[in-house]
């Protein structure tokens, strides 16, 4: 997806039924394979989706993304297996929106009509990846402001911050947070210092887990985390911290069926951010470059 894109309206759910009808039933395999492998590749497949709609494709170098995207070789080999089936036809951006809803649903998550049609960008931008994804560093006017830029509510920032109930995070990314914030469990930052030091170069690419109840499994326990102080994010436990937010943090926390149905909802809309449509971008032969 660009972010010169014509619009949402020419996306529709049925785009593959006669030029590619295996299309999606390929994705899905190819999601519940490599999930089945590693639970963790949901999420990190999830991340992708989330990151192709907020910048121009996939730009691997940028500051949110080095040494932290995975899950591009699901991607090529899934783009491969289609390839072989159809070629020419389905799209890496169309690929990846379907890939992150088929992770949600094998980690035990909601499942969403995805709206296909899109075309591949022909840029990355770096400079947007660095400006334009949002940090895990960002208070909660600055999470309203990054997702409003993309056309999305503080509703929906907040039920799509719920995607953090799966996958891992780099010590890099929470060091700050567990040494030196109030608003966080002790023993939960206890229990997380002693595998990221305070020593900035000392065990940068340890991992924990985003969610701790349930780090494998797509569920409100990231709501119920916050409700306790254990966000690990200062970007996640700015949701709850005494804001405008807070009281949608409770829903979610002691309602899971509303969350699951706002997320799917959010991820339609967040998929159909300003997509190439018509004969606008291309569709890639391999994800990684353009033709």
């Amino acid at each position: 997806m660009s972010l010169i894109g014509l619009g949402s309206g020419q996306l529709s759910s049925n785009f593959y039924a006669t030029t590619c009808p295996n299309a999606l039933s390929t994705i899905r395999s190819g999601v519940n394979s490599a999930v089945s492998k590693e639970a963790r590749m949901g999420a990190s497949l999830l991340r992708l989706h989330f990151h192709d709609c907020f910048v121009q494709a996939r730009e691997k170098t940028a500051r949110p993304n080095a040494n932290s995207i995975r899950g591009f070789e699901v991607i090529d080999t899934i783009k491969s297996q289609v390839e072989s089936l159809c070629p020419g036809v389905v799209s890496c951006a169309d690929i990846l929106a379907v890939a992150a809803r088929d992770s949600v649903v094998a980690l035990g998550g909601p499942s969403w009509t995805v709206q296909l049609g899109r075309r591949d960008s022909t840029t990355a931008s770096l400079s947007l990846a660095n400006s334009d994804l949002p940090a895990p560093t960002l208070d909660l006017s600055g999470l309203i402001s990054a997702f409003s830029k993309k056309g999305l509510s503080t509703s929906e920032m907040v039920a799509l911050s719920g995607g953090h109930t799966i996958g891992q995070a780099r010590c890099t990314s929470f060091r700050t947070r567990i040494y030196t914030e109030s608003n966080i469990d002790p023993n939960f930052a206890k229990s997380l210092q002693g595998n990221c030091p305070n020593t900035t170069g000392n065990g940068d690419n340890n991992l924990a887990p985003i969610d701790t109840t349930s780090p494998t499994r797509f569920d409100n326990g990231y709501y119920k985390n916050l409700l306790v102080k254990k966000g690990l994010f200062h970007s996640d436990q700015q949701l709850f911290n005494g804001g405008s937010t807070d009281s949608q943090v409770n829903g979610y926390a002691s309602n899971p069926s509303s969350f699951c149905s706002d997320f799917g909802n959010a991820m339609i809309k967040m998929g159909n951010i300003s997509p190439l449509t018509g004969s606008s971008g291309q569709i890639r032969t391999n994800c990684r470059k353009t033709n």
